[in-house]
């Protein structure tokens, strides 16, 4: 079965840079229709999806964190980190993850309860943010040229939706590995 995810997973990646590069030329090529309101929502939701989709497969099968240095992933202002983890209310985002995602199944898959699954969490949150971290910079990419194309309603819908589901995950990865740093140096959190 691993084998057959190996294969169909990066597939399914490329198939969503198809329908996203469908999607931009059909927004492009409509020169900026008069689209309601539910289709500008639905048509933010899914570009979001497709890109962020795209990087999300292959990161469940291939180790796609390593693609970023090491320094990346370094903690280099934790304060910092922790006033916006405080001011964006990211600690309501993931109450409503544990409700969605919390199943036992999915977090066993991060962390088993073990000081060895310690590392186990590390690896699966620099997988996690990766992917969203390159979708995020990918939507916003995607914005701009939207943006030249005077699609406004739009991106700021993209935009929203970016921040929720890319860069809110990516905050909310870091301030994990913050808290399992001080757990593992016995720092008081």
């Amino acid at each position: 079965m691993k084998i057959v995810k190996k294969i169909l997973f990066p597939l399914f990646s490329l198939f969503l840079i198809y329908r996203t590069i469908d999607l931009l030329r059909l927004l492009i090529l409509s020169q900026k229709q008069s689209y309601d309101s539910f289709e500008i929502f639905m048509y933010s939701f899914l570009l979001t999806l497709f890109i962020t989709g795209i990087f999300a497969f292959p990161g469940f099968v291939y180790p796609t964190n390593k693609l970023l240095p090491p320094g990346y992933y370094r903690l280099k202002n934790p304060g910092r980190l922790e006033y916006f983890h405080k001011l964006l209310g990211v600690k309501y985002y993931n109450i409503f993850l544990m409700i969605y995602w919390g199943r036992k199944k999915n977090r066993r898959k991060y962390f088993d309860g073990t000081r060895k699954g310690l590392s186990n969490f590390i690896y699966q949150s620099k997988q996690s943010e990766f992917g969203h971290f390159i979708s995020g910079v990918t939507v916003l990419i995607a914005s701009i040229i939207l943006l030249f194309y005077g699609y406004h309603l739009l991106v700021i819908m993209v935009s929203i939706i970016n921040i929720i589901g890319n860069l809110y995950p990516v905050i909310l990865q870091r301030y994990h590995r913050i808290r399992i740093e001080n757990l593992i140096s016995n720092k008081p959190q």
